[in-house]
């Protein structure tokens, strides 16, 4: 099977670890993975602010249009992808494009779906001896459907400590630009999302979006609170005893904060 990585803007930005755990995890696995260069922003936080931009559901149907399947290591861009790329060309008067947005949404996938619904796996032999709460994104839950997938992953992996996230249900306040437009509500809404995190007494909080790990470790860092994010790509490239040096793995968030 031929498959492709879209890392997406934040992780190739800011967090290439999680992309780089995203593909370690697959060869693991025993499946080649390649990374189209052509590729760019699936254009949710335009979409999401009003702006539909027709030129890069173009570029994603063109870069992606010839693979098997695309991972994606975000339950939003995974869900833009779905959701909204079909939208986007029929508003554009582009139903052709629309049919073929629909065509290669059914292959992509979220990287927790890929492994449980592709690879028929839900242990890829981690081993991670931490503490880890994990965090479900809304549009993972909400557009995607995720539901258990990534939480079936972790629940394999050796040596954890997977404590279970108080209202786990309610959204970080993020939203890509909803924390933009409405700050004090997603600074409320951060505020009870940290402290659900610290009931825990975890070590590290865990989620498939790096966008959320993003909003929510920003404000575990800045109260000192000691709690490590990490995206679920990383906790599953931790294959065994051996590898690194079982410690937590450095989180790059740490140096854009």
């Amino acid at each position: 099977m031929r498959v492709a990585l879209f890392t997406t803007c934040l992780v190739d930005a800011l967090f290439p670890d999680a992309g780089q755990a995203t593909v370690q995890v697959l060869e693991h696995l025993g499946q080649p993975v390649e990374f189209p260069l052509e590729q760019t922003c699936c254009g949710q936080m335009h979409a999401n602010s009003g702006y539909f931009e027709v030129a890069l559901v173009r570029r994603y149907v063109e870069v992606f249009s010839s693979y098997d399947a695309v991972v994606v290591p975000s339950g939003s861009c995974a869900a833009s992808i779905h959701h909204q790329h079909p939208m986007i060309a029929r508003a554009a008067g582009e139903h052709w494009l629309a049919k073929r947005a629909e065509a290669i949404a059914t292959k992509t996938f979220e990287l927790s779906q890929f492994l449980v619904d592709v690879m028929g796996t839900d242990d890829v032999g981690a081993y991670f001896p931490h503490r880890v709460t994990y965090h479900p994104t809304c549009h993972s839950i909400r557009m995607l459907g995720v539901r258990d997938r990534p939480l079936r992953l972790l629940r394999k992996v050796r040596g954890i400590d997977l404590v279970e996230l108080p209202r786990w249900d309610q959204c970080c306040g993020f939203g890509g630009t909803f924390s933009i437009k409405n700050p004090d509500v997603s600074a409320a809404m951060l505020a009870d999302k940290m402290e659900a995190v610290i009931m825990t007494g975890a070590e590290v909080l865990c989620a498939g979006d790096r966008s959320c790990l993003m909003h929510i470790g920003g404000g575990l860092d800045r109260i000192r609170a000691g709690i490590r994010t990490l995206h679920l790509a990383e906790i599953l490239a931790s294959t065994e005893p051996g590898y690194g040096t079982n410690q937590l793995p450095t989180d790059t968030a740490e140096t854009t904060r």
